[in-house]
């Protein structure tokens, strides 16, 4: 499958790779990078540096803040519904919880709403389960072994994230995180454990212990699993192929509920609730500075929009994470998720002449920001339509661990490359970065409201959890966390809010006079809800 050029390339790998696997386990890693240097790497690589990318917003909450240019043009865009399109008194749905997203975060959400007494319902654009947790492969972090303690979790994740996160909400995630574990195992998540039952776990890139629980490398896959099931099991309705595309107020200003629409009729319906859950998911599928994505179809980040119009402030939503290793190569794969897993268990990242240019495990804004500066260098290997990428040299995984670890530990990461006739156990494989991430999002308190009263957010669509960069292995735990937090004080804060006599959505309407104060003329309507890949047909 790969081209002579590429062949050439793997030779020089090849011939270094037993020197370095020597090094490896005698303890000599590839040296690892000083603040200076990091902060370097990332100063002149980092794709959320370069200033031309970012727009200044002129409207809403965060006037007067840059965010993405293709964020901010869906932001500051027309609704798609205003208040003369809809009867708000003709209501079709009504509940104590509203939750918008079918994802882990939006179903730990319900079923602890649901376990609290409230009346609830999930509401998702696409299928229930349809979501990046489902992408989600190589584990979830939690500080429960006898060499660790949240402490060291909490230090491990602000200095991830630049120390720019939002310290109570990495102090609930850490804490919160070993009886999280517990709570999955006992609904039925099965973890990848030792013959004894004690559950392995392994290092991520920045992490000063093994903390990373997962299975095999479906993590996220075998926890949406057992969430969805559990959903079902408690009989929570699901409206599947319907978009909240507007959030609903009373007259007071509180979160009363939203506008949704069928996906395929175009339909639009209300849904009265005493608090509203948003746990939309990230923004991948937005393409920001036109990087390839490892994101689920629907990632098109509905929910920063819906909140921005209702008045929740967002915050960090200048900052995104590339995953260091997307795959380059194959085409058919280009920028499918290669999961940090392969690095933590032995593969090193190698440029085009067989050298391992970084330690392996670092920070993934490092990692992906090294990455791009080797092949700016004209150290990177070429793959098609212009584009490179370096080596993850895979096979060194079976040469540290044993014949057939990559067939345990990575089965996913096997299966996907032996359908192009590419045998990662024996070839090394080609990575380039990856949009994958959200690290920005709405504002929260730790109670998981936003600045809107009634309002709350869950999972990827929160910020400042992760500050500006986020370490393998929270995501998966911050839906749960926060998931389980959001459904927990939604149906808290049902029980002592009165049904809404009046919905209104004339925020929406003021939002529109904002836009036309400001000049701002534009065609785009939002939330986006879905990509557009359709090819533009040239005149």
């Amino acid at each position: 499958m790969y081209t002579n050029e590429m062949l050439e390339s793997i030779k020089k790998v090849e011939a270094t790779r037993e020197a370095r696997l020597q090094a490896v386990l005698a303890g000599n890693h590839p040296r690892r990078m000083t603040a200076e240097e990091k902060d370097q790497v990332l100063l002149e690589n980092h794709p959320d540096h370069i200033a031309t990318q970012f727009a200044e917003l002129t409207i809403g909450p965060n006037k007067g803040e840059k965010v993405p240019l293709e964020l901010a043009e869906i932001l500051q865009a027309n609704p798609r519904v205003k208040s003369g399109d809809i009867d708000l008194n003709n209501i079709d749905y009504d509940v104590d919880v509203l939750i918008i997203g079918g994802g882990g975060a939006g179903s730990a959400a319900a079923i602890m709403a649901h376990e609290n007494g409230a009346n609830v319902m999930i509401v998702t654009k696409l299928r229930h389960g349809d979501a990046n947790t489902m992408m989600a492969e190589g584990g979830i972090q939690a500080a429960d072994k006898p060499n660790d303690s949240p402490a060291q979790h909490y230090l491990d994740v602000m200095g991830g994230g630049h120390f720019k996160n939002v310290p109570e909400l990495v102090y609930k995630l850490v804490n919160d995180a070993p009886l999280c574990i517990k709570w999955l195992n006992d609904l039925g998540v099965m973890f990848d454990k030792e013959e004894d039952g004690t559950m392995v776990t392994t290092h991520g890139g920045g992490t000063s212990r093994k903390r990373m629980h997962a299975c095999k490398d479906y993590s996220g896959a075998e926890i949406m699993r057992v969430l969805r099931d559990e959903v079902q099991n408690r009989q929570i309705p699901v409206v599947d192929f319907t978009s909240a595309i507007e959030i609903i107020k009373d007259e007071s200003g509180k979160a009363a509920g939203a506008v949704l629409m069928n996906m395929e009729t175009k339909e639009l319906l209300v849904a009265r609730a005493k608090t509203v859950v948003i746990a939309t998911g990230g923004a991948g599928r937005m393409h920001y500075q036109g990087f390839p994505t490892s994101n689920h179809y629907g990632a098109t980040a509905d929910g920063l929009v819906l909140a921005y119009r209702a008045g929740a402030p967002l915050l960090y939503a200048h900052t995104l994470q590339y995953h260091p290793t997307g795959a380059a190569y194959p085409s058919q794969i280009f920028g499918a998720l290669v999961t940090e897993k392969v690095r933590s268990i032995g593969a090193q990242l190698i440029n085009a002449d067989g050298e391992a240019f970084m330690y392996p495990l670092e920070t993934r804004d490092v990692c992906a920001s090294s990455v791009i500066r080797e092949c700016r260098r004209g150290n990177g290997v070429d793959t098609f339509d212009g584009g490179q990428g370096v080596w993850l040299d895979s096979p060194m995984i079976d040469m540290i661990h044993g014949e057939g670890t990559i067939e345990k530990r990575i089965p996913a990461m096997l299966r996907m490359y032996l359908k192009y006739g590419i045998d990662m156990r024996k070839q090394p494989i080609l990575i380039y970065p990856t949009l994958h991430y959200q690290n920005g999002g709405i504002k929260i308190g730790k109670n998981g409201m936003s600045d809107v009263e009634n309002l709350f957010v869950a999972g990827e669509a929160v910020g400042g959890i992760h500050g500006e960069n986020r370490l393998m292995g929270n995501s998966l735990l911050d839906i749960i966390v926060f998931g389980r937090n959001a459904g927990i004080n939604a149906a808290e804060t049902a029980k002592n809010t009165q049904v809404a006599e009046k919905l209104t959505l004339s925020h929406v309407d003021d939002f529109v006079k904002e836009m036309e104060a400001a000049g701002i003329q534009t065609d785009v309507v939002s939330p986006k809800l879905l990509p557009n890949y359709t090819k533009q047909k040239s005149i």
